[in-house]
């Protein structure tokens, strides 16, 4: 894995690149309809909620604004690589299911990142500006827990979780930007000191009001603000309420006849599977 910082492209708003990382990001409408907007260049965003609540057409809003971003390097970082995957020929870095590759990154941006604030300093600056030259490296992961609390060894997920969290901290003023997404919002995955870092916290439909604190923050439940109540019309058609339902038994000469490789089939006289 190769990565190197080059100077952000010079021509601005070409019909290639139409954006800038410092432009406001579309994420959609809010319930009164009014456009909602973020601005990334100097905050790190948490997504955070259960499968098929719609994270994933949240990442895509925002890698597609840094894909169309002249002044955006894209680094993406997918444990299931489809997710992301449609992205990585517009992507500078494509990381899939490969812990070590993702240490090797994260070590890479925290250099990068000590680097820009040493020249920073030099220059008696405090961040990066649309006005500085420097490309912002947009780093979108997802799932975060397959990196920090299912793959590779404990002190490879322990030290990939530090290197997030060092770049969550100190990342934003040197142009170094974080969208974390987890499916498992829990405080054994997000811990409440880590959450707080985040500039934006977008919380998609939760099992319980305390998954949604968890994206959050403590106590939002309780004020009304819980992404546990997300109308299901809101929702993908799929969602519904509970269904009872009886299951279906195969006896046990149906179950030998699918377990049978093959069976002759007497129209023919060739051999056909026994689903044919």
């Amino acid at each position: 894995m190769t990565l190197t910082d080059t100077p952000a492209p010079v021509v601005t708003g070409s019909p290639a690149f139409p954006f800038s990382m410092f432009d406001p990001v579309h994420l959609g409408q809010d319930e009164n309809g009014e456009h909602v907007y973020v601005n990334l260049a100097e905050r790190n965003m948490l997504l955070g909620g259960e499968p098929g609540g719609g994270k994933s057409n949240a990442l895509n809003l925002i890698v597609a604004h840094g894909a169309l971003s002249y002044d955006c390097k894209l680094i993406l970082i997918d444990g299931k690589q489809v997710e992301l995957g449609f992205w990585r020929h517009c992507a500078d870095q494509f990381i899939g299911p490969n812990i070590t590759d993702a240490i090797t990154c994260g070590k890479w941006l925290q250099q990068l990142m000590n680097d820009r604030y040493d020249k920073l300093l030099a220059a008696g600056l405090r961040k990066i500006t649309p006005e500085s030259g420097e490309a912002v490296y947009l780093v979108v992961i997802d799932e975060y827990a397959y990196y920090s609390a299912t793959i590779g060894k404990k002190q490879d997920r322990e030290e990939f979780a530090a290197l997030a969290r060092d770049l969550i901290a100190r990342g934003r003023a040197a142009g170094v930007i974080l969208i974390l997404a987890t499916q498992r919002p829990s405080h054994q995955v997000i811990d409440p000191s880590m959450r707080d870092l985040f500039g934006y916290r977008w919380a998609f439909r939760c099992t319980t009001d305390s998954s949604s604190d968890t994206v959050l923050g403590q106590g939002w439940a309780a004020e009304g603000y819980t992404a546990a109540d997300i109308e299901r019309e809101f929702m993908a058609p799929k969602w519904c309420a509970p269904l009872c339902t009886i299951g279906c038994v195969h006896r046990v000469s149906t179950m030998d006849y699918w377990r049978k490789p093959q069976r002759q089939d007497p129209a023919v006289g060739t051999r056909a599977t026994a689903n044919s």
